[in-house]
């Protein structure tokens, strides 16, 4: 019997303790993305800390991830924009008749291909947790970052309004972030 006391005397403390526990972790993950993103906002305030904050909110797995996870999240997220947006080129250069914006299109199309090819790779490196495969994941998304802007300049040369404005913009943004979170796990070289 009294066992039995001493165990429910402590039930609620144990159940406080798990509680207290639970939370502590939660708000030690969620601290991961405020940390990632005060950095990545100290150097790309044009992008912002809160633009990030939303990013990584996208994905609910970001509340339990530690940095490589949020590395990985980053890559997943804007391989997932990569692809979208490879798919609405592939969908306009069909409907597009005038030859130099089909011209335009197919550029831009193979670069944004390369760029989920760059992103799987650079996801690959971010789950060796190796210093080799994070510096091969920082240099593929180096690569994978200049993709709208090679995109966004076929139409310009050519004088030309690029129908991809907001898709390159949000691919830059997302792109930016993965590659700065990724850079942060990375040995310098």
């Amino acid at each position: 019997m009294t066992t039995m006391k001493l165990v429910r005397s402590f039930s609620p403390l144990i159940v406080f303790s798990l509680l207290l526990l639970l939370t502590s972790s939660t708000t030690s993950r969620a601290s991961l993305v405020d940390d990632a993103c005060t950095s990545f906002a100290a150097s790309h305030a044009d992008i912002g800390y809160a633009y990030c904050v939303r990013f990584f909110q996208s994905d609910e797995g970001s509340a339990t991830a530690d940095r490589y996870g949020l590395a990985a999240i980053a890559v997943k997220i804007s391989a997932a924009t990569a692809r979208g947006t490879a798919k609405r080129i592939a969908d306009l250069q069909d409907m597009e008749r005038d030859k130099r914006r089909k011209d335009c299109l197919s550029a831009c199309g193979e670069v944004y291909d390369s760029a989920v090819d760059s992103l799987d790779e650079a996801a690959k490196g971010i789950a060796s947790r190796s210093a080799d495969g994070l510096r091969d994941a920082v240099t593929v998304l180096s690569a994978a970052l200049d993709t709208p802007d090679t995109c966004e300049d076929g139409f310009r040369e050519l004088g030309l309004a690029s129908p991809l404005v907001a898709e390159d913009e949000e691919f830059s943004k997302e792109s930016a972030i993965a590659l700065g979170v990724t850079s942060a796990l990375s040995p310098p070289s």
